[in-house]
């Protein structure tokens, strides 16, 4: 595998190939290396590959610089992770395009296949914090990964209050992973590292070009189950993000915003599409339920190290973050109701759950 890899680095280093190209290398030759034994003529065979690429290949002749990646890499605790690997993100891989190496600082755990993007504009309004940071809380209260571009405004928001709640959260870079941006980031930058991940597909080193953020963005609606748009004007990178998120099968939530504030135009824009209009956590997780199966509910409470006995169990496998009348959860438990409310009393106590209105009761 550490062969593959350097061969894979060495193809990515190649300015003109990106994971497409790669990919259809990968299917006519089999093994990176044999990619770069073939010959101008056989590379040229390859659909896509034109002149440009193949005699990319041919000439190359850059392995000490790939060796030196690979050496920095390894003594600075960045991880390189092969497509093929146990680590390598699963919910990335169902993106078509996906890259074939990622570059991480920090963990990537088996638990943030259930993240959601929550991304913006740089310029956040005062509204626009307060809701990215009220969906953070209510988002990680439930066990989600939140995911952004560690931008400033909404993206930096985000990932702050995920750390503040102690909660997992990863960084995806326009850069290379070693390279914060923006600068006054650092302090940022190394706590994501330590609570989360910081990821990035391109090269150790490689500066925040312009180009590189749009390609990016493919990543952060890749690692989430859903992109939650807070405040985007018109032209914001925001829209890019909901854009491959929509190619790649994800749903899209927005925020409403005020109608009169350029800073919503592209928000509101995503809703007159027909992204979902969320005012909570809980409409994110509603739309999410098919994908979701239990884990939220997991999340709010046994996961949490809270002792159920079985009858309180029982019930609480008919309780979720939508509220549900007492008569319900009656009638699906088949539980008394005097057995019923001395059990719900029991768990409010312990936290668990908690009674609204009406003689409803949802998760805590």
């Amino acid at each position: 595998m550490q062969e593959e890899l350097r061969y894979l680095l060495a193809l990515s280093s190649i300015p003109v190939i990106g994971p497409g190209t790669t990919r259809k290398l990968l299917k006519a030759f089999g093994e990176p290396k044999n990619i770069f034994r073939a010959s101008l003529k056989a590379l040229l065979q390859v659909e896509g590959v034109g002149k440009g690429r193949a005699q990319g290949i041919v000439n190359f002749t850059a392995w000490d610089e790939t060796d030196k990646v690979i050496e920095k890499c390894e003594k600075t605790g960045i991880k390189i992770l092969h497509y093929e690997d146990a680590g390598f993100p699963s919910l990335l891989k169902e993106v078509p395009d996906h890259p074939l190496i990622l570059f991480v600082k920090g963990q990537i755990r088996q638990e943030d296949r259930y993240a959601i993007a929550i991304v913006g504009t740089r310029k956040a309004s005062h509204y626009g914090i307060s809701v990215a940071e009220r969906f953070t809380d209510e988002l990680t209260a439930m066990g989600f990964t939140i995911v952004s571009g560690m931008a400033r405004g909404i993206d930096s928001v985000a990932h702050k209050k995920a750390i503040q709640n102690n909660a997992s959260t990863i960084a995806v870079l326009g850069s290379g992973v070693d390279v914060v941006y923006p600068p006054e980031s650092a302090w940022l930058y190394k706590r994501i590292a330590e609570e989360g991940a910081v990821v990035s597909e391109f090269l150790p080193g490689t500066k925040p070009l312009r180009e590189n953020f749009p390609v990016r963005n493919r990543l952060i609606s890749g690692l989430s189950l859903g992109v939650l748009v807070v405040e985007a004007s018109q032209r914001s990178g925001a829209l890019i993000t909901a854009e491959f998120a929509l190619e790649q099968g994800r749903e899209v939530f927005a925020v409403p915003g005020n109608i009169m504030s350029s800073s919503f135009v592209g928000t509101h824009s995503l809703i007159q599409k027909g992204a979902k209009l969320v005012q909570s956590a809980s409409d994110i997780v509603e739309e999410l339920r098919h994908i979701l199966k239990g884990f939220v509910k997991s999340k709010a409470g046994i996961e949490k190290g809270i002792a159920l006995d079985a009858e309180e169990k029982r019930l609480y496998e008919f309780i979720s973050h939508e509220p549900i009348h007492i008569d319900e959860i009656i009638r699906k438990s088949g539980v008394a109701s005097n057995e019923a409310l001395t059990l719900l009393l029991g768990l409010e106590i312990k936290g668990v759950v908690r009674q609204i209105d009406g003689k409803k009761f949802q998760l805590a």
